[in-house]
């Protein structure tokens, strides 16, 4: 391999995708998630050079759950970043902290972030090729044929360069998103974990974890760990008993986290503002007291027996200032309000519905003649009923009488441009002929017709032109009513993979 920048990087990092039809045999083939899946990630781990005890060195929070642990680990970020190093802090019990999560929007180094901030291509590069070829070199040492694959596969590969990077750059807090589940997820090698968390569970990835309550609590539930702190959210109570009876198998006691009262009442304005993201944070002040406790601050009130413990004024402003990018995120140009978010399974995708009608009834009341436009896509799980749920959920949160929630609605593939993808937006685990003959978008625009026989409904290939069509839309209408500032609200949502693009879009 002879070039050694990012783009590189990001090109071999995609040979280690597996395709579509290696996923597709796996999800129908009802086996589960793989139970060698530990064992195995230890040997990539010792390829490399590691034990997983080192990464103790990380002091890491692990966090699994079916909806919000990405934005839960923002906020934990975020509260721990007003502990870093500053006239304020004259005492500093952390340095750098780490955050690990997935999926990218925009850039595979999202996935890596040092204080917040994805790590620079330079440094995405040089840790990337250091696992590389230590990979290549056990493999050239080895006598024998190698038996399997040479390298792990893309999001192993992406969590062992992770924790290489963060060693390496002398991170001393690193808050780790699980994948998927928790007892057989990539990311479970963490051996000490300070806490551990499980945000709210719903039903997903079945043919992996199982396709009821209790089944994902258990697989969830397994990253506690003996002497670590364990929280969850307020769940059902059949995933709670399972939650409760692993924690103590795992030899921990499990804490029950609800509504904080300071977000429960609104004194403190989150960075996220959807109200479903106050148990997100609430999750994220107990685990981050916790962890900080760890460390020394011993000031702050044991989340463990103080329920809910006076916010310190670094916790507000670490609530307040959180960014994570396409989730509950509005953004304006001229003509058009961008409501933003990645709801992709049909929990969260009602939760974004009801966010949304949150803001439909909060900006001032419009005209019968104003449209509404929705841009969206699923192409791996049942669109169809996410595309329903989507609906029920504003026709139950805003309207009354016939209304319609959109006048136009506008399916697309995860395509970012005519040109094809970004390389960091690459995708080979779908089905190519359905992206290409538009399937997917031709069976939703079918069923939501069939919902709602008002709505302007279409097709496009890519997200460019999905855009480009609402910002027609948005500009015709504002020159209809002789009116400049008149502005339409949109809504991009149904896949993270379809609101990176989108992101890209706008910016570009």
């Amino acid at each position: 391999m002879e070039k050694r920048d990012y783009g590189a990087a990001v090109a071999a990092l995609n040979t280690l995708q597996s395709n579509f039809s290696i996923v597709d045999a796996i999800r129908k083939s009802g086996k589960g998630m793989n139970k060698q899946a530990i064992p195995e990630m230890i040997e990539w781990c010792r390829k490399v050079g590691y034990e997983p005890s080192e990464f103790d060195r990380l002091k890491p929070i692990h966090i699994a759950g079916t909806k919000g642990k990405g934005s839960t680990s923002a906020f934990v970020s975020s509260i721990l970043a007003q502990y870093l190093p500053s006239p304020e802090q004259s005492d500093p019990k952390l340095t750098k902290i780490g955050l690990y999560t997935s999926p990218h929007l925009r850039s595979v180094r999202e996935r890596i972030q040092i204080n917040n901030e994805p790590i620079s291509e330079e440094k995405f590069a040089k840790y990337f090729f250091e696992v590389w070829d230590r990979l290549e070199a056990v493999e050239k040492a080895s006598d024998a044929p190698l038996d399997g694959p040479t390298k792990p596969v893309y999001f192993r590969y992406l969590t062992l360069m992770a924790l290489h990077a963060y060693l390496a750059e002398g991170v001393d807090s690193a808050v780790i998103e699980c994948g998927i589940g928790g007892e057989y997820d990539s990311t479970n090698i963490l051996a000490r974990p300070t806490v551990t968390a499980v945000t709210s569970l719903g039903i997903d990835h079945t043919a992996m974890l199982g396709s009821t309550l209790p089944d994902i609590a258990w697989h969830k539930a397994g990253i506690f760990k003996s002497g670590s702190i364990a929280f969850t959210a307020q769940q059902k109570e059949e995933a709670i008993t399972v939650l409760r009876e692993r924690a103590s198998e795992k030899g921990t006691t499990l804490h029950l986290v609800d509504i904080h009262p300071s977000l429960a009442n609104d004194e403190i304005k989150l960075g996220l503002s959807a109200s479903f993201q106050k148990i997100n944070a609430s999750v994220a002040i107990a685990v981050a007291a916790a962890h900080l406790r760890a460390l020394g601050h011993t000031s702050i009130p044991d989340p463990t027996t103080t329920p809910h413990i006076p916010l310190p004024a670094q916790f507000i402003r670490g609530l307040e200032q959180v960014h994570w990018p396409g989730r509950c995120e509005v953004r304006r140009e001229k003509n058009v309000a961008w409501h933003i978010d990645g709801g992709h399974t049909i929990e969260s995708i009602e939760v974004t519905g009801r966010w949304f009608a949150e803001q439909i009834t909060s900006s001032h009341p419009r005209s019968k003649i104003t449209p509404r436009i929705l841009i969206f896509n699923q192409q791996t799980r049942d669109a169809n009923a996410l595309a329903r749920a989507l609906f029920k959920a504003l026709q139950d949160g805003m309207l009354s009488g016939n209304e319609g929630p959109f006048t136009h609605v506008i399916f697309t593939t995860n395509q970012t441009f005519s040109g094809g993808y970004k390389p960091d937006l690459v995708s080979i685990n779908t089905n190519q002929q359905d992206v290409d003959s538009l399937a997917v978008q031709k069976a939703l625009a079918k069923t939501w017709s069939e919902i709602d026989p008002r709505a302007n409904v279409a097709v496009m290939k890519t997200i460019e032109e999905a855009i480009g069509r609402a910002r027609e839309i948005t500009s015709t209408f504002a020159v209809e009513v002789g009116k400049e500032s008149a502005e339409v609200m949109v809504l991009i949502t149904g896949s993270l993979h379809l609101v990176g693009g989108a992101i890209e879009v706008l910016e570009s």
